[in-house]
């Protein structure tokens, strides 16, 4: 199986950057791991909120392939604690599926065609965390939810 982390927008910050290439460095010991990059759109600030979340959608969509099990990282979404976490990761890698797409939206959320094609929504807090943070956060929890898979050292409880 391979996890992909879909999100708009791109990390400016050297040091959340940093951080995120040694978590997707680490995760290459446990599985296939793609970070995708939406650039974000050009000329926003003539959109309104519904057409800039049509938009990505749009955009979000084109980077699906048939088969893939859509998981939407929303604030509306189910909350699940790092063990939890992990033994849904070993959920999906035991159902066969090809590849699990999770997408961070953007600054609006996502759009309604977004909402209706996933599988899934996760919600890592119920804080709000900037868009460049999430990933860090996210690549972070998949990478100790690996660890707890294999009953490493990393995780505590």
């Amino acid at each position: 199986m391979t996890i992909k982390l879909i999100a708009i927008g791109k990390t400016d910050n050297k040091s959340l950057n940093a951080l995120m290439d040694d978590y997707i460095k680490r995760l290459g010991f446990y599985i296939k791991f793609n970070l995708e990059i939406i650039p974000d759109l050009k000329n926003s600030k003539n959109l309104s909120q519904e057409q800039q979340k049509q938009k990505e959608g749009a955009l979000i969509l084109s980077k699906l392939k048939h088969g893939d099990v859509l998981i939407l990282l929303d604030e509306q979404g189910k909350a699940l604690d790092s063990v939890s976490f992990s033994n849904y990761l070993q959920k999906h890698m035991n159902s066969g599926i090809k590849q699990l797409v999770f997408v961070i939206g953007g600054p609006y959320g996502f759009s309604k065609e977004i909402y209706d094609k996933a599988n899934g929504k996760l919600s890592l807090s119920k804080m709000t965390f900037s868009h460049q943070m999430i990933r860090l956060f996210f690549i972070e929890q998949l990478y100790r939810g690996f660890t707890i898979l294999r009953n490493e050292p990393y995780h505590h409880q």
